[in-house]
C-alpha cells in the first residue's frame, strides 16, 4: 500500500490532489461530494478585490483595463449590484464549508491593490479558514508602468495581506515575469508559504457577427500542464515554499508528473467541470495504482525526482530543450 499524503502549506494532506477555485465550490454539497470522491483540500471560489469596493471609481478604472484576459474576471461576472455572492455571503460559505467537511478549506482572495479589501484577510481567516489563497493578477496596459513598480506592487500586496492574517499564505500568480524565479523568492520573503503556477486566464475573442469583444470560456487541457512543469521543476528546491502545479491536471499522469518535478499538490478544476467530482477517484486510484507499478512507496519519496536538480540533464529545462524539440520533429508530410 502506497503513502499518498502530502504536505502543503503545513496542512498534512490524504494525497496530493486539491480542488482549485470553481462555481463548484459555491455550494457545501459540493464541498462535501468532492471530499467524498477523495479530494484532500478545497480552495474556495474567489471573493474579488471589485466585490468588497467596487463603489471605487478610481480603482475601477485602474482594474476594468484588461480584466476580460484573467481567469474569474470580472467580465465574466455580472454587474456589482447582481453579485449573487456578496462578500458576507462569502464569508458565511467559508463558515458552513468549514463545518461541513472534514478536509481543510482554504479561502481565495482575488486582486492585485493594497487596500481596505485586504482586511478580508482576516475575515476569511476568522471564518474558519485553513490557510488562505492569494490570487494576483494585473494586465499591464499603461506604457508608462514599468515592470520594477509592477512587481513592487505584487510585493507589497502579499506583505499587506500577510499582515492580516495568521494562518498559511499561498500566492497564485502569472507566469509572465521578466525573472520569474527573482519574483517568487521576493514574494515568499514577502510572507507567502506557497506559490500556485500558475494562474490560468482567458484570452479576449472577437465576435464577427456583433464586432464587438467577446469572452468565450475554454477549459484547460493536459497540454497545458507543460508550462507550470517546467517552472515548478526549476523552482523546487530553490526557494523557501511549497509549490502547487495547477493547469493542465486532468488526469493521475498529470498529477504524477507534477509531484515529481516538486509540487507539493496538484491542483485541478476544468477536470472537475468536465466530468464532475467522480473524477477525483478515477485520479486518486490511477496514480496508486501506477505508483505500486513502479514500485514507489510514498509521495515523499516521488517528490522531486524529475525536477531541474535532479535530473541527469537539467538543461532539458532550459535553452537546450527548445533546440532539440525543433531538431526532433518530423512533419508528417515529408
Amino acid at each position: 500500500m502506497v503513502d499518498l499524503t502530502t504536505t502543503y502549506l503545513g496542512l498534512k494532506l490524504k494525497n496530493p490532489l486539491v480542488a482549485s477555485p470553481s462555481p463548484l465550490s459555491e455550494k457545501v454539497n459540493n464541498i462535501q461530494h468532492m471530499e467524498h470522491e477523495g479530494i484532500a483540500a478545497v480552495v474556495m471560489y474567489s471573493l474579488f478585490e471589485e466585490q468588497i469596493i467596487h463603489e471605487s471609481l478610481e480603482l475601477d478604472h485602474f482594474l476594468s483595463r484588461g480584466t476580460e484576459t484573467f481567469a474569474e474576471a470580472m467580465s465574466y461576472l455580472p454587474d456589482v449590484g447582481k453579485f449573487s455572492l456578496a462578500p458576507e455571503v462569502y464569508i458565511e460559505t467559508v463558515a458552513k464549508a468549514k463545518k461541513a467537511v472534514n478536509i481543510p478549506v482554504i479561502g481565495s482572495l482575488n486582486g492585485v491593490s493594497s487596500g481596505g479589501w485586504v482586511h478580508y484577510a482576516r475575515k476569511i481567516q476568522d471564518a474558519g479558514a485553513d490557510a488562505l489563497e492569494l490570487n494576483i493578477y494585473f494586465l499591464p496596459t499603461d506604457s508608462s508602468l514599468t515592470s520594477s513598480e509592477l512587481e513592487d506592487n505584487y510585493v507589497k500586496l502579499v506583505s499587506d495581506v500577510r499582515a492580516e492574517i495568521d494562518i498559511p499564505l499561498a500566492v497564485k500568480l502569472s507566469p509572465f515575469f521578466t525573472a520569474l524565479p527573482n519574483m517568487a523568492r521576493r514574494l515568499v520573503d514577502a510572507g507567502a508559504n506557497g506559490l500556485v503556477l500558475f494562474n490560468r486566464f482567458y484570452q479576449p475573442d472577437i465576435d464577427l457577427e456583433k464586432l464587438e469583444v467577446a469572452p468565450r470560456l475554454m477549459l484547460s487541457t493536459s497540454q497545458e500542464l507543460r508550462l507550470p512543469l517546467r517552472w515548478i521543476a526549476i523552482l523546487y528546491g530553490k526557494v523557501a515554499a511549497d509549490l502547487a502545479l495547477t493547469t493542465g491536471v486532468h488526469t493521475a499522469g498529470d498529477a504524477l508528473k507534477a509531484v515529481m518535478a516538486g509540487a507539493s499538490v496538484a491542483m485541478t478544476t476544468s477536470a472537475l467541470l468536465k466530468s464532475g467530482p467522480g473524477v477525483i477517484s478515477t485520479i486518486i486510484n490511477g496514480m496508486e495504482a501506477w505508483m505500486e507499478e513502479h514500485e514507489y512507496e510514498s509521495i515523499q519519496q516521488m517528490k522531486g525526482s524529475m525536477s531541474q536538480g535532479a535530473v541527469a540533464e537539467p538543461a532539458a529545462f532550459e535553452r537546450a530543450n527548445y533546440m532539440k524539440e525543433l531538431g526532433s520533429y518530423n512533419p508528417h508530410f515529408r
